[in-house]
């Protein structure tokens, strides 16, 4: 009951720490989006300014081309004036050639005069001039100079026809074109903000800028789009001098818009992934533990299957021949003893074990005593310390043994059978070193530090569980090391690091 508690509070913390760290990011991704809005803000705000500034300049440029044309009408008018007083027949030499000054100096302003028939009797500025089929005053000529009312010169029947002068109509264009790119830049604006330019009555639609081009040919999309920017802000009104009022409609940009989803998207990716890490880990742990129970049972199996034999083998004999009972009975009764150890040993790998100053040195040659006559007769074990040499220090006699016998048990499977198995220990001031030393076939780099996981083995009927036993002795029970310390294909040395 106590695992399943510590496992639950365990799930607890982690499930807390995981709202926290999930809280901690919404935060600050929410803080990083307000800040990016408030500076998107200040550039939309110095967009509108720059707007009304450039319209400004517009409506400037426009009162210029008011008072340009209504100058040259004050000019025409006043070669109308000239005209009427050339006329007549009480002008002195003086006044003819003043009057003959003003019409010299008109330079830019193209003028033609008819006479009551539409016959045009005098002309000035006119690029083309006009050929012989055009003595006349209609066409073309007669649209072009229609713009303007002509200027009739009483009791003569004569009409002053005129048209704006060639420096106006460069100028009308350079305005023209000044306001076309001045409506491209609303629309291309530099920060990305999607505007929409409406006419006087805001449902009509300009031109549009920083918006799907194929989804504003919908006119169901472009009118919810404008309705859309239309409850984010208000519009910001133009006058332009020829196409009258329209309207700027504009809202967030789409980056904006995307970052303030980012940390919902955030959070769905990383609890996306964390599903698939606790099912893949779920799964694998699983796995693991399955491999790990029947590695358990196979271990059982093994270790018990030993001295069952041996004990049936016994009874066997004393069956067949009762003169064998007394040497059946001492080593019946060793086997009876080893089968305790098993128990003991698999009833302390679920608890934490008492460690007992005991004899180092003893415990192995015993190991190794009850080894010898169970292994194959070409298999070879040299101690190179004496039995004499006492070495205490805290350790679990059954599991150091079990865990040298698992050693053992693996050094012959590499040899196939067939080789030599040493074993030496060295005393140091604080700790004990004994290493494990076979003449297999060696374990490949990329895998020594794998051969401790559970289910791990190079044998077609293995089931890998000794060596994760023999770390987990080690290593949590007494608090030591275990490692691959050499391999080659001439042998492999495992060493054990107990402390004293």
């Amino acid at each position: 009951m106590e695992l399943y508690t510590k496992k639950k509070r365990w799930k607890l913390i982690l499930a807390i720490l995981g709202i926290l760290i999930i809280a901690a990011s919404l935060f600050y991704t929410n803080l990083l989006v307000a800040k990016f809005a408030q500076a998107e803000r200040k550039n939309v705000r110095l967009w509108a300014d720059a707007v009304h500034r450039k319209l400004r300049l517009v409506k400037y440029t426009d009162a210029f081309f008011k008072q340009l044309r209504q100058s040259e009408r004050q000019k025409v008018e006043l070669l109308a004036e000239v005209y009427k007083r050339l006329l007549r027949n009480d002008n002195t030499s003086d006044e003819l050639t003043f009057y003959l000054s003003i019409i010299n100096r008109n330079q830019d302003i193209p003028v033609i005069i008819t006479d009551e028939k539409g016959k045009i009797i005098f002309y000035r500025n006119l690029v083309p001039k006009p050929d012989s089929s055009q003595l006349y005053f209609r066409g073309k000529l007669k649209d072009e100079f229609s713009v303007y009312p002509p200027i009739p010169i009483p009791q003569t029947g004569t009409k002053i026809y005129y048209k704006n002068s060639l420096v106006f109509n460069q100028l009308q264009y350079i305005l023209n074109d000044y306001i076309s790119v001045f409506m491209s830049e609303i629309t291309a604006n530099s920060s990305n903000v999607p505007v929409i330019v409406t006419d006087s009555t805001q449902k009509n639609i300009l031109q549009f800028g920083n918006l799907n081009d194929v989804r504003m040919s919908n006119p169901v999309y472009a009118q919810k789009m404008l309705e859309e920017m239309k409850e984010q802000n208000e519009p910001i009104e133009i006058n332009f001098p020829e196409q009258g009022k329209a309207y700027i409609f504009y809202k967030s940009s789409n980056l904006l818009t995307r970052m303030k989803w980012f940390p919902v998207a955030q959070i769905m990716v990383i609890a996306f992934f964390l599903l698939v890490a606790y099912l893949l880990f779920s799964a694998s742990r699983k796995s693991e533990q399955n491999r790990v129970w029947a590695g358990m049972a196979k271990e059982t199996a093994h270790q018990i299957g030993t001295p069952l034999s041996s004990i049936m083998a016994w009874v066997e004999l004393i069956k067949m021949d009762e003169s064998n009972a007394k040497q059946a009975a001492e080593e019946i009764t060793k086997d009876v003893k080893r089968l305790e150890v098993i128990t003991e040993r698999f009833s302390k790998i679920g608890s934490t074990p008492s460690l007992d100053e005991d004899n180092l040195t003893k415990i192995i040659y015993d190991t190794i005593a009850y080894l010898k006559p169970r292994s194959p007769s070409k298999v070879h074990y040299n101690i190179l310390f004496p039995r004499e040499k006492e070495i205490i220090l805290p350790v679990n006699a059954p599991l150091f043994s079990w865990v040298l016998e698992n050693l053992c048990k693996n050094a012959i499977d590499a040899m196939n059978g067939k080789g030599n198995i040493t074993i030496d220990m060295q005393e140091e001031s604080k700790q004990v070193i004994v290493d494990v030393i076979d003449t297999g076939k060696g374990i490949p780099i990329t895998e020594q530090k794998s051969v401790f996981n559970p289910g791990y083995t190079s044998k077609k009927r293995g089931w890998g569980l000794g060596l994760s036993l023999a770390k987990r002795i080690i290593q949590e029970y007494h608090k030591g090391k275990i490692f691959v310390k050499s391999s080659s294909s001439k042998g492999t040395t495992f060493r054990i690091i107990l402390k004293k």
